[in-house]
């Protein structure tokens, strides 16, 4: 493997590690910080660390970026407005090994879906192999490795969330392949992050009126800081500068080491118990999203 490929793969293993981290945060300040309040200002932090490195592409782009200004209102609303903010209500009723087992895996499977839906993208034979055992993982989760449970399962509601969240970052993954080609990743960020904020502030404003006022100490700004700053600006470009090295089809592969590392913070921050339930199904996801992909990253190489 030469130097641009081991880069690539440790820009790659940086970002889903920060990442990994947004599941243990949405479960361990849900005491110091309602869900809307944590989503707003971590995109608030994030959308004012992108001026400086998003502003000059954003002048040039900005005729462009009118243009498609509803283009660009779906994909903050689902990327952004509600993506995290579903996973941080989730956060509130779900373990985090839950939150990143279910929300990591199910979101690429509806979005292959979708994408045969909406983009007529063709699903192979290993895709469908790949997606069974991803789905029969997850229910596998849900229902704790009963069958009678599984006969009867209902979903609670951090599951509900979790799941909620997953689909509208489904939504947003197949918004972005439609991405105007003579936008610059920057400026399509800044973009993103800052309708997605502003999109934020009424459900902010209507859960701050009725929430105890949130106690800013050290800790939750730098809660804020990583997240805005980590999970939403440097893991952006470290995945973005992995996908360069690599190529999309590579890179993604990648994503299926987010629960991985999840479970291991969750055991190690939390003390969450890691059963030989999670086991299994974590298991049976990251080899069904492996499966999933060889198709597509045989193509791409």
């Amino acid at each position: 493997m030469n130097k641009s490929l081991l880069t690539g793969a440790a820009l790659a293993v940086l970002a889903t590690i920060i990442w990994s981290g947004n599941f243990i945060i949405a479960r361990k300040v849900i005491h110091e910080i309602p869900p809307v309040a944590l989503a707003f200002f971590r995109w608030l932090t994030a959308s004012l660390i992108m001026i400086p490195i998003g502003w000059k592409q954003l002048r040039k782009d900005f005729p462009e970026i009118k243009k498609n200004m509803p283009y660009f209102f779906y994909t903050a609303l689902t990327g952004v407005t509600l993506f995290n903010t579903f996973v941080y209500v989730a956060g509130h009723y779900s373990p985090a090994i839950n939150l990143a087992l279910i929300g990591t895996t199910s979101s690429p499977i509806i979005s292959i879906l979708l994408a045969r839906i909406f983009l007529g993208e063709k699903v192979t034979a290993m895709r469908v192999a790949g997606l069974t055992l991803c789905i029969a993982g997850i229910l596998y989760l849900l229902s704790q490795g009963s069958l009678q449970r599984l006969i009867t399962l209902q979903f609670g509601k951090g599951d509900a969330w979790v799941l909620l969240g997953a689909f509208a970052f489904a939504v947003y993954n197949i918004l972005v392949r439609k991405k105007p080609p003579t936008i610059g990743a920057s400026s399509f960020l800044l973009t993103v992050f800052w309708m997605g904020t502003l999109l934020l502030l009424p459900a902010y404003l209507v859960e701050s009126a009725a929430a105890p006022p949130v106690v800013w100490d050290g800790y939750l700004l730098g809660v804020i800081l990583y997240l805005g700053l980590g999970t939403s600006v440097i893991s952006f470009l470290c995945w973005n500068a992995a996908i360069a090295r690599l190529g999309a089809a590579r890179t993604a592969l990648f994503g299926n080491l987010i629960p991985i590392f999840s479970s291991l913070e969750a055991l190690l921050i939390l003390q969450e118990k890691i059963t030989y339930i999670h086991i299994i199904s974590g298991i049976l996801v990251i080899t069904g999203l492996v499966i999933a992909n060889i198709s597509t990253l045989k193509v791409n190489r």
